[in-house]
């Protein structure tokens, strides 16, 4: 529902940068709390005067912000959890060491206060606190690793020896080998590496977009040797939606942010919709998708009314449409057609005798939309993003289009940046359906929660200025 494992992808620095944020403040709370109960009960831990006015006060306050501002600066050197995890205690009591003395010496030297002889005892427990705090951070990461959030679902793609390579090699949980591409026509080793690692094997002239969707596949792993045309590779994969990653399996180092644990690797094209940046678009969704929906109930109500009055039911029209990483899914809208049999794929023109007569208002002011807040609820859509487009189009758009399907390295909107910049509507021309991908692909490379923002007020005005049909 709300699709933390894109949240939790590329890297995990989310993660680290989380698990930061809750130790200190776990510090701060455990001092709030010891402050209290030295000389209080339990009855006062919600009475923050007792803190303000106890001699921890100051000092929680600063261990709490300097612990976080040391981790961060001189701990957090990577954005992979295994390396940052190494050694944390030793990390931890190094920064908390040094957030105490910093803290103490500010405390009684600016302020002239004393702290009492309690502080040691203090001290030790709040080492004791972050023990314990560490341990529920890997459980954390364990569970979010079994849950398949932080997992991702990995395409391989090489010769024989380079899958063989990978497939017995250990490999870090998060990754998933869900299928391989095997490069050549060689039906053999294709036999002999499903036989021997009981993994799906294609050859490189299968339909990639349909393994991508069969296979929920988040990442494509080129393994690049000395007798790999990586430029061909990159040319067959470069135009669909998931981020590819290219490993480099002649370079083995030692150290940190490898794959699995050895490989130097690049990330060629990488989606931007990841880490906090999408956690704030995921939660103003939800938020605002409720409040608008609330908002537009009674129009919503009146519509439904005047649908099932004039042609019956059903009220709503579903229909399969593709989504981020070019997953299907069905997206809901009020019927504005009649209940006839007709081609699903047709679009609706001006004056189409198809539309129903409440049809053509529901339309005209995109009332017929409003469900799709319920698609965002689901996780399946954003507000803000690249319209979805029927599948068959999507196929048929994609073999003229070489990046048409990069429009899903995001998760669909209800409105985006093509719609307010007048490609509103039904595109029927094979240029006006370029010039939307161009939009859209602007939109890829340029996204932020201010543009997000941006797109939704403007949307209001572009509404009323140019209806539609």
């Amino acid at each position: 529902m709300f699709r933390l494992e894109k949240v939790f992808q590329n890297d995990d620095s989310f993660f680290i940068n989380g698990s930061i944020l809750i130790k200190s403040l776990s510090i701060y709370f455990f001092i709030y709390i010891y402050s209290i109960l030295e000389n209080e009960t339990i009855y006062h831990l919600l009475d923050f005067e007792t803190h303000r006015k106890s001699n921890f006060f100051l000092f929680s306050i600063f261990t709490s912000i300097l612990y976080y501002f040391v981790t961060t600066l001189f701990f957090k050197k990577n954005n992979n959890f295994f390396y940052y995890n190494h050694n944390i205690f030793k990390k931890d009591f190094y920064s908390l060491t040094l957030a105490i003395i910093i803290s103490i010496l500010s405390i009684k030297f600016i302020y002239n206060i004393n702290i009492d002889i309690n502080l040691l005892f203090l001290i030790f427990l709040i080492i004791l606190n972050l023990i314990v705090f560490q341990f529920l951070v890997k459980k954390i990461y364990k569970y979010l690793v079994d849950s398949n959030i932080i997992q991702k679902n990995v395409l391989l793609i090489g010769n024989y020896e380079s899958l063989k390579k990978i497939l017995l090699e250990k490999k870090n949980d998060i990754h998933i080998y869900k299928c391989c591409i095997l490069i050549g026509k060689n039906n053999l080793e294709i036999i002999k590496l499903r036989s021997e690692f009981r993994i799906q094997v294609f050859s490189e002239y299968e339909d990639i977009r349909s393994l991508l969707e069969y296979h929920s596949l988040g990442q494509i792993w080129i393994l690049n040797d000395n007798d790999l045309n990586l430029d061909r590779m990159l040319n067959i994969v470069l135009k669909f939606s998931v981020d590819i990653i290219v490993v480099n399996l002649f370079d083995i180092k030692i150290g940190s942010n490898l794959l699995n644990k050895k490989y130097n690797f690049i990330n060629y094209e990488i989606s931007k919709f990841h880490g906090s940046s999408l956690l704030l678009k995921i939660i103003l969704d939800k938020i605002l998708s409720l409040l608008f929906l609330i908002i537009l109930l009674p129009v919503l109500i009146i519509c439904i009314v005047f649908i099932y009055i004039e042609d019956g039911k059903p009220i709503f029209f579903t229909q399969d449409r593709t989504g981020w990483d070019g997953r299907r899914f069905k997206i809901y809208k009020l019927r504005s057609l009649k209940n006839l049999n007709f081609s699903k794929t047709k679009q609706v023109l001006e004056g189409d005798d198809r539309l129903l007569k409440i049809g053509k208002f529901i339309r005209k002011f995109s009332i017929d939309e409003v469900p799709q807040f319920f698609n965002v609820l689901t996780g399946d859509m954003s507000i803000v993003g690249p319209r979805p487009h029927m599948v068959e189009h999507d196929i048929y758009y994609s073999k003229l289009f070489k990046e048409f399907l990069k429009r899903h390295k995001a998760p669909p909107g209800l409105t985006g940046w093509a719609q307010i910049n007048g490609l509103r509507g039904p595109t029927i021309e094979e240029n006006l359906m370029k010039k939307r991908m161009e939009f859209d692909m602007w939109y890829l490379d340029n996204w932020s929660i201010t543009l997000d923002l941006k797109i939704i007020l403007k949307t209001f005005f572009i509404i009323f200025k140019h209806k539609g049909v």
